[in-house]
């Protein structure tokens, strides 16, 4: 019979065995991704299906974004944890409020190698694949201004055209039947539909969620979330109707490996254009109509902008991010300054992009205007 110490002491050994072999395997994951492309290819398309519809399972049927609920569970737990270092750095020994200090910071190690594991399969080997550009008929050519202004006016033309067609209220607003939730519904649809030509789009779908704390998120400037350790797709509820279907597709293109930005824009682009649903459709030419304008602007010039077709008014009202009323709203009922709120969601983002081997931080967003490029490649 083994001695009660000895028990005692293999048992102290186990509870920090199993987290730091936790951390040792996200350490070697992560090592192997940045390495090998090849191995995040295969990892993504072997092994990340099978998590993410694991969590997804699990996940997506409650009515809420649970990703947004294990962030403020995150937020307390750092609060606890500053308050249980300063009682092991200023109470006795044998204090008992010690002894839970000690183990609460035992508890955070588990919580920190199993939050790391599951962000490595969630996202972070993803950010080593191949970039889907690699795959676009136009891929490696160089385009020339004359063709971002073909682009970008064949954009322009195609808003304003639509905008035209689609069904509206008394005050001019774009209307949807049955709702944000048949618009989930048609998300999931048209993203499935692309598994043909991208197969990791194939197999479980989640179901698009709307943010609970959507006013704060608005006061970012974000459209929506990707939750990996929650395997959720969730969007701002506050902002206007034509930038749902494209946000829901866009989330939802991350939920299947596709973690770049301007990769889940273009897929985004692609689901919503390639729909039967003319909402969705006028909702995805809205949804890059402002990256492949605002790239034109910069490299032509005022002068030369002018001189090309004008996006109309119609189109105008109906590609802003919140409507006067709304913004009103957020601005009326948050403690915080959305200016700082604003920079320091910038901040977090470019330095999030950065660490994970995007050195173009936050202007990657903007690079959807080179996969279209590339995708059209002068075939308007």
């Amino acid at each position: 019979m083994k001695p009660q110490n000895y028990v005692r002491i293999r048992s102290h050994r186990a509870r920090y065995l199993v987290p730091v072999l936790l951390l040792l395997i996200s350490l070697a994951l992560n090592l192997a991704a940045w390495k090998s492309t090849a191995f995040s290819d295969w990892f993504t398309d072997r092994i990340f299906p099978v998590y993410a519809s694991l969590f997804g399972h699990l996940t997506s049927p409650a009515p809420f974004s649970i990703g947004e609920r294990i962030l403020i569970v995150g937020v307390s737990w750092l609060a606890a944890l500053l308050l249980a270092t300063i009682l092991l750095l200023f109470l006795r020994k044998r204090s008992g409020c010690r002894r839970f200090a000690k183990g609460f910071w035992t508890a955070t190690l588990w919580v920190v190698s199993l939050v790391l594991l599951v962000q490595t399969f969630g996202c972070l080997i993803q950010y080593h694949c191949t970039p889907l550009e690699n795959a676009l008929p136009g891929y490696g050519k160089t385009y020339t201004l004359e063709d971002l202004a073909d682009l970008r006016d064949y954009v322009v033309k195609t808003c304003n055209t639509m905008a035209q067609e689609m069904p509206r209220d008394a005050d001019g607003k774009v209307t949807y039947a049955g709702g944000e939730a048949a618009m989930q519904k048609e998300a999931g649809k048209s993203v499935q539909a692309l598994s043909a030509t991208y197969p990791r789009l194939g197999g479980y779908q989640v179901t698009p969620k709307p943010l609970t704390f959507s006013a704060f998120v608005s006061q970012q400037y974000m459209q929506g979330y990707y939750f990996p350790f929650s395997m959720e797709a969730n969007y701002n509820e506050l902002m206007e109707i034509m930038n749902k279907p494209f946000t829901m597709c866009h989330e939802l293109s991350h939920t299947h490996g596709y973690i770049y930005e301007d990769d889940a824009n273009f897929l985004a682009f692609l689901a919503c254009t390639e729909s039967d649903d003319p909402v969705f459709q006028y909702s995805g030419w809205l949804g890059i109509l402002n990256y492949v304008d605002n790239a034109f602007y910069e490299n032509a010039g005022k002068t030369v902008y002018r001189q090309h077709v004008s996006i109309s008014d119609t189109v105008s009202s109906d590609n802003q991010f919140l409507s006067d009323e709304t913004w009103e709203l957020v601005e009326g009922e948050s403690a915080l300054d959305t200016g700082t709120v604003k920079q320091a969601a910038d901040t977090y983002v470019d330095t999030t992009l950065k660490a994970n081997g995007v050195s173009s931080g936050k202007i990657s967003y903007t690079h959807v205007v080179a996969l279209l490029l590339e995708y059209f490649d002068g075939n308007f």
